[in-house]
């Protein structure tokens, strides 16, 4: 118990909400979207995290240790096991942070489905084709990979923990994100088959096993939480490692992995800024000096608010489900992290991993297994504005062509955001930190354009009066 009244300590004395904390001394964790205001439902939902994992941690521990404190603690397992038997977790979280919703909404504004729109008409209209609209995209979402929390698994490391329930819904949302890109990659989106290299096992490249392992240095751990930015730091990692143990025709991961961020790293704050030299740079490390480029996973960090997703960018995460390269965006609610794939009107579609379910053995040798439980029929969606601020967009770029529509759309998409861009484009570096510092705007108020990409002019911008809505990266 004493684990737990030192995160509760460490809960009241705390203005961070749970999205990034670390329950455990040595663990990094990295700024949260409520860092000047308390959030409830954080509160809650860490509560609920602390609980179980004192719950694994105990039930794991020596036999000398249960019989010591046995009698004091028994009332405390008890409650705990009747609850994780009671109710999934997906139930527990709901309680507490409120229900999603189940199906599609009564509207009939078209449904952006990771950058393929379906037009989805009145059924009363009786339009075969709105009605085929319908079943298509009904088919395309649950074609998507749903990668949940798991159980029985081997020991991650050196510790004892063979679950995520409750800590590791993050990790499962960006292997779902990543698992999208490789089926976009080489084998079509509407391949169904999950990927042997999201297995849970060390044996499997992508595994939660080696997502801990690779992202040790942003303070990701088994048992603790972790946020978007740290995820995505712990895949471009992940993702080198596996690059230097393998011949380049052999790549587990056929894409350079850039994680855009701002000035200085993010340290600045600020929009983050895709820097086309920077991604023409990580395509031709990853081709080991062999290419121009190469497939490019981009993923962007982003810190839209404090409690909340500001209202201005909402129209901005809209329309990023529109670009072709879109991968979605792993966000959710505060203090749980699902992955969102569509959207239509001011909803959400999205896969939620808080489904617990035993380990599949994905293994080469075991081509018969059961893989049912890496899809789901169920379509559930949330309100955009509810979804916590924190969070990340993937976009994948197949080859320069793809990559420069993307630059191409991006740049547009930031010129259309009334001063509120969710990321911006730049030719180069000392090109980007003219526009962040705004050295180049002094004198006449204008900032040279990219002739390619069109990247915004930032002389029409106060970027001082929303730094606020910005916290660090």
């Amino acid at each position: 118990m004493k684990g737990f009244h030192e995160r509760n300590v460490a809960l009241k004395c705390s203005s961070k909400t749970a999205i990034d904390s670390s329950p455990s001394p040595g663990t990094g964790s990295e700024p949260g979207p409520s860092d000047s205001k308390f959030s409830k439902t954080s509160v809650w939902s860490n509560f609920f995290a602390s609980a179980f994992s004192i719950f694994d941690t105990y039930s794991e521990s020596s036999a000398c240790v249960k019989k010591a404190s046995r009698g004091k603690n028994n009332w405390w397992t008890a409650a705990v096991k009747r609850v994780v038997s009671g109710c999934s977790m997906r139930r527990i979280h709901e309680r507490v942070l409120g229900p999603s919703k189940i199906g599609i909404s009564s509207s009939t504004s078209d449904i952006w489905l990771l950058g393929v729109c379906y037009r989805i008409m009145q059924e009363s209209s009786g339009d075969v084709d709105s009605t085929n609209e319908l079943t298509a995209f009904k088919r395309d979402f649950s074609s998507r990979i749903l990668i949940t929390y798991r159980k029985g698994f081997r020991a991650i490391g050196e510790t004892k923990i063979t679950s995520d329930v409750s800590w590791g819904c993050m990790l499962r949302s960006s292997q779902m994100l990543v698992a999208q890109a490789l089926l976009f990659h080489r084998l079509g989106r509407s391949w169904r088959k999950p990927l042997q290299k999201f297995g849970d096992s060390e044996a499997s490249a992508f595994s939660i096993h080696n997502l801990v392992q690779a992202g040790k240095i942003y303070g990701l751990a088994a048992g603790s939480w972790v946020g978007p930015y740290a995820m995505c730091r712990s895949w471009e990692s992940l993702a080198r490692c596996k690059r230097e143990e393998n011949d380049l025709e052999q790549q587990l991961l056929p894409m350079a992995v850039y994680v855009v961020s701002g000035d200085e790293d993010g340290e600045r704050g600020g929009a983050p800024v895709v820097c086309i030299e920077d991604a023409s740079r990580h395509c031709f490390e990853f081709s080991r000096c062999q290419a121009d480029w190469t497939p490019i996973l981009l993923l962007v960090p982003l810190v839209l608010g404090l409690d909340k997703v500001n209202p201005r960018y909402i129209p901005s995460l809209q329309a990023t489900f529109t670009f072709p390269q879109c991968l979605g965006i792993l966000g959710g609610k505060p203090g749980t992290s699902a992955y969102i794939v569509g959207v239509q009107e001011e909803i959400v579609f999205f896969l939620d991993p808080h489904e617990v379910q035993p380990v599949v053995n994905l293994s080469q040798e075991n081509l018969e297994a059961d893989t049912s439980s890496y899809h789901c029929d169920i379509i559930r969606h949330i309100p955009l504005g509810s979804i916590d601020p924190s969070l990340a967009i993937g976009f994948l770029c197949r080859d320069k062509d793809d990559f420069d529509d993307f630059c191409s759309r991006a740049s547009k998409l930031a010129d259309e955001s009334n001063g509120a861009p969710l990321f911006t484009v730049a030719q180069t570096r000392s090109f980007f930190k003219l526009i962040s510092h705004g050295d180049a705007l002094a004198d006449t108020g204008k900032v040279r354009e990219n002739d390619s990409f069109g990247v915004v002019p930032m002389g029409d911008v106060d970027v001082s009066s929303h730094e606020d809505d910005w916290q660090l990266l």
